[in-house]
């Protein structure tokens, strides 16, 4: 896939990732990669004693990694050498580097593995809840992120096989999508991810083909990231109590923020401020 400027790559995407995981957890030694064509090319390590990990490939259901990937689950074994629940395709790899304990934990993104991090130790670690939930907070994050970029490749993808404007069917799935990253963002307390996904909204609206923003007061309405996200589910003919449970908002809540939204886009209603925030460049 390939990756507009200003936008990390995959490769620099985990290497993030895997000084992530060894600075939020107690592990040593940290490193991982992403599936392509069946294998998983580890492309980042931190703390390595030596160059023994380097060009490992995993493969699904061969060793801890290609287990965890498989069961959609961290796996993690304190006595890597003698462990009889994976195999030992690897051994050269995780022993060279004298591992003994090893966390693995697979990306998930849709339901698939699209990669897996590690975290190993030298020595036998007692490793429970502490330890592994960071690590899966670290993998989460990284699904999120190629989740993301997949659904704008996507959605460039189609709108590379449209005329000028996109098509009343494909615009409708655009919206969904846009209001499905707004509900996205509302739910992290990653900044740093947020505004990624902020970005992609941005790119989402100028796909939509919509006209430029009219001259006059719609060019200076700033709704809020609330109001946005209400109204992004209001174009999609979301009731109240639709948009209050998508957003894990109080019905009373919704009602307020699609007021405050619809005087600043001076409509009168909630059909009349989509429109507006629409033609605003608000909204795809």
């Amino acid at each position: 896939m390939s990756t507009p400027a200003g936008i990390e790559s995959e490769d620099e995407l985990i290497a993030r990732a895997v000084r992530d995981l060894a600075r939020r957890t107690r592990f040593p030694v940290a490193f991982g990669g992403l599936l392509d064509d069946g294998v998983v090319h580890v492309t980042a390590i931190v703390g390595n004693r030596t160059r023994s990990l380097d060009g490992l490939r995993v493969r699904p259901e061969r060793g801890l990694g290609g287990r965890a990937m498989m069961e959609l689950r961290p796996r993690m074994t304190s006595d890597y050498g003698s462990s009889q629940q994976i195999t030992h395709d690897y051994d050269m790899f995780v022993l060279g580097e004298g591992l003994r304990t090893l966390l693995a934990v697979p990306i998930v993104v849709g339901g698939r593995s699209r990669g897996v991090l590690y975290a190993g130790a030298w020595d036998e670690e007692q490793v429970g809840g502490v330890t592994t939930a960071p690590a899966m907070n670290v993998a989460q994050t990284v699904a999120d992120e190629l989740r993301i970029r997949e659904e704008v490749e996507r959605r460039l993808r189609l709108r590379g096989t449209t005329a000028d404007a996109v098509g009343a069917p494909h615009q409708e799935q655009l919206r969904e999508s846009f209001a499905e990253l707004r509900s996205i963002a509302a739910a992290l307390d990653d900044d740093g991810l947020r505004e990624r996904i902020a970005s992609v909204q941005r790119r989402l609206v100028a796909l939509s083909g919509e006209p430029m923003p009219e001259t006059g007061p719609l060019q200076v309405v700033r709704l809020s990231p609330r109001e946005t996200d209400v109204l992004a589910c209001a174009a999609l003919g979301s009731t109240n109590a639709e948009i209050a449970a998508q957003l894990g908002l109080r019905e009373g809540t919704v009602k307020a923020y699609l007021g405050t939204a619809m005087a600043k886009l001076d409509a009168s209603t909630r059909h009349a401020a989509v429109a507006r925030a629409r033609r605003a460049g608000l909204l795809p």
